[in-house]
């Protein structure tokens, strides 16, 4: 094989498909990045066997071939190299990259020993717009577990019915849910893992242009024009959200979502001194009082509201409620309590497309 390709594009392509590699395998062709010529391009691919990433890079083909080199070490290279062509040839799985004055020599792997991605056959498609899909992994994906012994709350349900897409996530102390509308006949229920969606992120420009999803017993693509994200799906039966979504309650109050975030950021300054990171809600008179302790002091925090209903003493883990407040884009919140025993749910204030669902701690009424 002899290509010669730009730094810029080369860079920009090991970057991308080095988020499908993972530190930790056990396979050692699994730490290398496998470069193919195809056409006019040369196309870069990484896999975990979870997560697969191909993407392709323009350059000028001089002849035919196929290596997998280190991952690691051919980014790090690659990246601190002049802003200039790069040719790269290669000879009996030896590697020789050359750009201007400066020339590496590496060993390589034969490429009919890295594992193929898979092809998808039956395929189901859906789109939905880039910027929308963004948005709604970053209002949900942070609520996902990291217990490996539930591994179905690892991953985010994608449901859709009747075109209404739902992205949904739960831990057992928390749930999060954004809706939107597409185009689409088509009814859906996956489980896409948490890591797959965090590095599909990273990859994805903040446009609106359609993100081009496909479906196949057990696997998803996202389609990103030169770019294709393979994954495996988690297996198993996610939790009935809707059964934990309850829509009466006996509190509402309409809050300026700045001065509640900024408010319970300070209190959790003294929350995060205990293991519970416990910060104290007092709902009446049309205020919040908020409150936190720990030995080595207390806080005390006092905020306007618009309160119906009865007044309210509950409690929360201050990272759970603020996770949730921090990823809602509205100037003023709702929220809604059954009772301080019950969970409190938060929306954005007039719209009706994200729910977020967060569980208080348990105090006796003193402890207040």
């Amino acid at each position: 094989m002899r290509i010669q390709v730009e730094q810029r594009d080369l860079s920009k392509g090991t970057n991308i498909v080095q988020k499908g590699i993972s530190s930790k395998t056990t396979l050692p062709i699994l730490d290398g990045i496998l470069i193919e010529t195809k056409n006019d391009k040369i196309k870069l691919t990484g896999t975990d066997l979870d997560i697969g990433i191909e993407t392709y890079v323009k350059a000028d083909i001089l002849e035919e071939g196929s290596i997998v080199v280190n991952s690691k070490i051919f980014r790090d290279i690659v990246r601190m190299l002049p802003n200039a062509p790069i040719d790269i040839k290669v000879v009996d799985n030896n590697i020789n990259i050359v750009c201007e004055n400066t020339e590496f020599n590496l060993v390589g792997n034969p490429a009919n020993e890295f594992p193929e991605l898979p092809t998808l056959i039956d395929k189901l498609s859906f789109n939905i717009p880039r910027d929308l899909f963004k948005e709604s992994i970053r209002q949900t994906v942070f609520a996902t577990t990291q217990d490996e012994t539930r591994p179905i709350l690892t991953g985010v349900l994608l449901e859709i019915v009747k075109g209404q897409v739902s992205f949904v996530a739960l831990d057992g102390y928390r749930l999060a849910l954004r809706n939107i509308n597409i185009e689409s006949s088509e009814d859906v229920k996956i489980v896409i893992p948490s890591r797959t969606l965090n590095e599909l992120t990273k990859i994805l420009e903040d446009d609106e242009e359609d993100l081009k999803i496909t479906l196949a017993p057990g696997h998803i693509i996202f389609d990103i024009g030169e770019t294709l994200v393979f994954s495996r799906l988690l297996e198993g039966q996610f939790l009935n959200y809707r059964d934990i979504i309850r829509n009466d309650h006996k509190t509402k109050l309409i809050v300026d979502k700045k001065l509640l975030q900024d408010s319970l950021g300070r209190a959790s300054l003294l929350a995060r001194e205990e293991k519970a990171n416990l910060v104290k809600l007092n709902i009446s008179n049309d205020k919040i009082v908020i409150k936190s302790n720990s030995e080595i002091g207390n806080v005390y925090e006092e905020l306007l509201v618009d309160l119906e209903g009865e007044d309210l003493n509950i409690a929360f883990n201050s990272r759970y409620i603020l996770d949730g407040i921090k990823v809602i884009d509205s100037e003023e919140l709702e929220l809604y309590f059954m009772g301080s025993l019950n969970p409190c749910i938060i929306k954005p204030a007039g719209v009706d497309n994200y729910t977020y669902l967060v569980l208080p701690v348990r105090l006796a009424q003193e402890d207040y």
